[in-house]
């Protein structure tokens, strides 16, 4: 966990704000799957709400639902599956609605209140009956403990939870904010990250809710890259019940800014835990521009040295090949003068310069070996003409990637 400003990382998830409940079973949606692989998400009361979703043009069923019931900017539950994305199903619409239909029903609320979410095979038939089975269990079980069954329940090949939360101050009210997330493979997300859903006490009103959640995005999950694979279900949500009682944030004033870095204090931990958890993975990639003329370059920049699967097998063999940094450095779409780069690798072990004005430096491939055999990786690339800065979030590309997608659906 990076620790960020001043805030007081706590438990809970997306228990820890003051409204909100949740809980996790497993209704068998794979078979012989062990594993919680449903969750339920609730609040006491109804929540000005947004949400971010996949830029793929095949879009899962509950991505159209959850569309068309966020349209008043207003929910009070989620309901998740694992195991099934429920996309390019023929009935894929009536499925995620019926979904609604049965939460809302368990939990007194309008059906048009609940966000709906999926993810799993993609293309597979998803049946009603577990839902119909276990969503008045899951009513029954909700608690402002509940955040770990529910982190579980959306597991897939995620092999940990991925979970924060941060309590604040804003306004002389005590303030939460939590969220947890799911995402080891597919990971290229544009507007959102696999599955992520993020909870506060804060009030804010719908339109400032919105802005900071794509802000955030931007810098958080838009720069993790496990595999190049943007996913069909992709999705963050952020409720807000307004109980901590503080002033209402209706501008762009300072109670926003402190609002701001509360969610990328969760989000960018979150985003990390993504990239960490890649599948197969070994090593977390850190790719950190600075010096660039502008943010776009350095977003660009560091996005392309994640992505490249050439250098996502050198990290794994810890080999300091650096020519393919350059490589992708040079193929990113974006102006800079390669002739100013220089290139550090940096892990707790050290830090050794690689390149410097564009051309290799004389270093020794002992040190440089011990340094990229620490599970944290980070890479340090200097573009030398401006001060804008980035970070991007990647993982190694090692031989356990292949096998786990070549027995997905076994």
């Amino acid at each position: 966990m990076v620790q960020y400003k001043d805030f007081k990382y706590t438990d809970g998830g997306i228990c820890a704000a003051k409204g909100f409940s949740a809980a996790g079973t497993n209704a068998h949606i794979k078979p012989n799957s062990t594993k919680n692989d449903m969750a339920l998400i609730y609040c006491d009361v109804k929540c000005t709400a947004a949400a971010l979703y996949t830029q793929n043009k095949v879009q899962g069923a509950p991505i159209t639902v959850t569309k068309q019931h966020l349209t008043d900017h207003t929910a009070q539950a989620v309901i998740v599956n694992s195991g099934n994305a429920n996309t390019c199903n023929s009935n894929g619409i009536e499925i995620a609605q019926q979904v609604c239909i049965i939460t809302a029903k368990a939990l007194n609320i309008p059906a048009e209140d609940v966000i709906v979410a999926s993810t799993g095979v993609i293309g597979q038939k998803l049946l009603i009956e577990p839902f119909e089975r276990c969503i008045p269990v899951l009513a029954q079980s909700l608690s402002d403990k509940g955040n770990d069954d529910a982190c579980t329940a959306i597991m897939t090949t995620d092999t940990r939870q991925k979970q924060f939360a941060v309590e604040f101050q804003l306004d002389g009210k005590t303030c939460h904010l939590g969220g947890m997330s799911k995402g080891s493979g597919m990971i290229n997300p544009n507007m959102a990250t696999m599955l992520a859903f993020i909870t506060t006490d804060v009030s804010i009103n719908a339109k400032m809710l919105e802005k900071a959640l794509r802000e955030v995005t931007d810098i958080t999950y838009n720069m993790v890259s496990v595999d190049g694979d943007t996913s069909t279900n992709d999705m963050v949500t952020l409720l807000s019940s307004g109980h901590a009682g503080n002033t209402e944030i209706t501008s762009e004033n300072k109670l926003y800014s402190q609002f701001k870095d509360a969610l990328y204090a969760v989000m960018m931990n979150l985003a990390r835990e993504t990239a960490r958890d890649g599948e197969g993975a070994t090593r977390l990639m850190e790719c950190k521009v600075k010096n660039a003329h502008d943010d776009k370059t350095a977003k660009t920049v560091a996005k392309s040295v994640i992505n490249s699967s050439l250098l996502k097998a050198a990290i794994f063999a810890a080999d300091a090949n650096w020519g393919r940094i350059l490589c992708a450095i040079g193929y990113a779409d974006a102006d800079f003068d390669i002739s100013k780069v220089s290139v550090d690798l940096v892990s707790r072990a050290g830090k050794i310069r690689v390149c410097e004005n564009g051309s290799g430096t004389d270093f020794s491939e002992d040190t440089a070996f011990k340094i990229l055999s620490e599970d944290e990786i980070t890479i340090e690339i200097d573009l030398a003409e401006g001060n804008c800065e980035a970070t991007a979030w990647g993982c190694d590309l090692t031989y356990d990637y292949v096998k786990i997608n070549a027995e997905y659906r076994s």
